[in-house]
């Protein structure tokens, strides 16, 4: 999430109550993002010790961290007791949650051409571009953006809160969700298609991309053009999917991962690692699918092999009997 205008990071620490400020405090906050995402200008926040120096090596400016460390040039940490805490502060002073009570927000930007069907949810902010159809009953919240052309079926929802939790001894926390979901030109939602937006970033469906039916995507991933997903293939957060690729049914994959180019998954395959560009991959964990057939004809096989072993043993222990 950007920020409307920079905002002194002396005024950030006196919302969140920060305990002490530490490096360079004429730096402005531009937004607020995560580490996979940050630019310079933004804030993120880490409470977990080992995770301090990735976060100060970031391209973040502005850092909020519960122990104090020595800060790298050009860099301001703020020290809170409960950094989670005071960056879903910012958040919801940024991006405070506002409830619906009429079906189309008048602060959402449709174009003429677009067709909105009955019953369609529109959220504020929204920018919906031209010859779009919106079909019944589809939901789309606050802050999406939609291109050109794009279909989105009857029940889909764009821009839901992203599954994003901190654990703690007593409960897990609801982080307050910030980002958006943009959807490029050209792209097909089917229907019953759920896409979360960022937590703080940006969830992005490229240009061209076909979605099937009960497609997940979950938050910031982002992918690319001319992509092609069949029913039930859910998307783990912040995973980047690139140009071309292509997921067959019940595909799924997990969290911050990248599929290479014009890669191809098979139905019912599971990824949990990244993947390779144009290569054809399949199971569970998916590995490349000539290797895996090759591995399941050899497990078919496995009980004539130990069947035929057998009976060699067999016959070498009875000649070695007889000659005894």
């Amino acid at each position: 999430m950007k920020f409307e205008n920079s905002i002194p990071v002396t005024e950030i620490a006196e919302l969140i109550g920060a305990n002490k400020i530490i490096g360079d405090s004429s730096i402005l906050a531009t937004g607020i993002n995560e580490i996979h995402k940050v630019t310079p200008g933004d804030i993120m926040f880490s409470d977990v010790p080992k995770y301090f120096q990735k976060s100060l090596e970031s391209a973040a400016s502005i850092i909020i961290l519960n122990e104090e460390v020595e800060c790298p040039e050009g860099k301001v940490i703020l020290i809170h007791d409960e950094p989670f805490q005071a960056y879903n502060k910012l958040v919801l002073r940024f991006r405070p949650f506002r409830y619906l009570n009429q079906n189309i927000h008048p602060e959402a930007q449709i174009h003429p051409s677009t067709i909105i069907e009955p019953n369609v949810v529109i959220g504020h902010n929204v920018v919906i571009g031209k010859n779009c159809h919106i079909q019944a009953n589809a939901v789309i919240y606050a802050d999406v953006i939609i291109g050109d052309n794009v279909v989105i079926q009857s029940c889909s929802v764009v821009g839901s809160d992203a599954f994003y939790l901190k654990k703690t001894p007593e409960k897990y926390h609801v982080w307050n969700s910030c980002g958006r979901v943009i959807i490029e030109d050209d792209v097909l939602v089917g229907a019953a298609c759920t896409i979360n937006k960022g937590v703080s970033g940006d969830t992005v469906i490229g240009k061209g991309t076909k979605f099937d039916s009960q497609i997940h995507i979950g938050h910031g991933a982002v992918i690319g053009k001319n992509c092609l997903f069949a029913a039930q293939v859910g998307i783990g957060g912040k995973t980047i999917v690139e140009d071309g690729v292509v997921l067959y049914g019940q595909v799924g994959v997990a969290q911050n991962l990248l599929i290479g180019e014009n890669a191809v998954v098979l139905a019912k395959s599971g990824v949990s690692r990244n993947l390779d560009s144009n290569k054809v991959y399949f199971g569970y964990p998916a590995s490349e699918a000539r290797e895996n057939y090759k591995e399941i004809a050899a497990l078919k096989n496995l009980p004539s092999f130990m069947s035929v072993m057998n009976k060699h043993l067999k016959s070498f222990l009875d000649n070695e009997n007889m000659e005894e």
